[in-house]
């Protein structure tokens, strides 16, 4: 029996997600060695795990369990990372890995707890809600995890999705931001997709993890509207249909070694031919 092929079987990628997109647009060899060949073997920074350290409190807080125990899981997930896990950067003897993994505990203790001093509240329908789409017009998938997803509280039978954020500094360009925007795209069809109701706005939690010298408030909250992102819609479909004529089409994969995360293993690939 004859084979039937599609155009969408011949793409290296089964589908795009927010993280996949933004590495392919930051530093092609390095998205190409991990959605391509998957090959996950790059240590993750100390802001990414307290960053994963603290989503994992708040999905077991918005789970029911006390803010204690949450902190505690959440801090036991940091600890158990391996230091081969951890992109060190200047800490190379084991003392300063040692001062590091520290610092980091701290930093996640003391951004869990401005978090959980006055969590905002919901009526929550999901947590860390993983989801694919179809999406009309765009030749692949879409897929996202979202942190909560939420009774609307500005449109009655629909939804909000919720996603936090733990940062060294605020954003100055807030809702607008590019990365929200195009986070917020990949959310806004999959939750659709899976909960099958209108799917109102996405709303971002940055939490500071050192405490402001003026007193001011350690978090701040930045709403997108979905009705008033006409032209965001329009953009990210180009994007994500330019993106993927790029990863169809014959081409030399290049490294980026001013890339801050992934900018010196990518030229390693590249220098030795792998």
């Amino acid at each position: 029996m004859k084979k039937t092929s599609s155009k969408k079987s011949k793409y290296p990628i089964k589908h795009w997600s927010h993280s996949s997109l933004i590495s392919f647009l930051r530093n092609p060899l390095a998205w190409y060695k991990r959605y391509v060949e998957n090959v996950r073997d790059t240590p993750s920074t100390p802001a990414g795990i307290i960053g994963r350290s603290g989503h994992i409190a708040l999905q077991h807080f918005y789970s029911g369990l006390s803010k204690e125990a949450s902190v505690a899981l959440g801090l036991e997930y940091l600890r158990n990372i391996a230091d081969f896990e951890v992109q060190f950067g200047k800490a190379k003897s084991k003392r300063a890995q040692k001062e590091k993994r520290l610092s980091m505990e701290k930093d996640y203790l003391q951004a869990i707890s401005f978090y959980l001093e006055r969590p905002p509240k919901h009526k929550v329908l999901g947590i860390e809600v993983m989801g694919m789409a179809e999406v009309p017009g765009l030749p692949l998938p879409v897929k996202a995890i979202s942190d909560l997803v939420v009774e609307s509280r500005v449109e009655k039978g629909a939804v909000d999705i919720v996603d936090h954020k733990f940062v060294d500094s605020f954003s100055k360009s807030g809702a607008t931001k590019p990365l929200f925007v195009l986070q917020a795209m990949f959310n806004y069809y999959t939750v659709g997709a899976l909960f099958g109701k209108p799917v109102r706005r996405f709303i971002v939690y940055e939490c500071k993890k050192r405490k402001n010298a003026d007193g001011s408030s350690q978090m701040r909250r930045y709403v997108l509207d979905f009705k008033e992102c006409e032209e965001d819609f329009e953009v990210f479909h180009r994007l994500i249909n330019d993106a993927s004529a790029e990863i169809l089409r014959d081409r030399m994969y290049l490294p980026n070694p001013s890339d801050m995360f992934e900018g010196e293993n990518s030229f390693d690939i590249y220098r030795l031919g792998l």
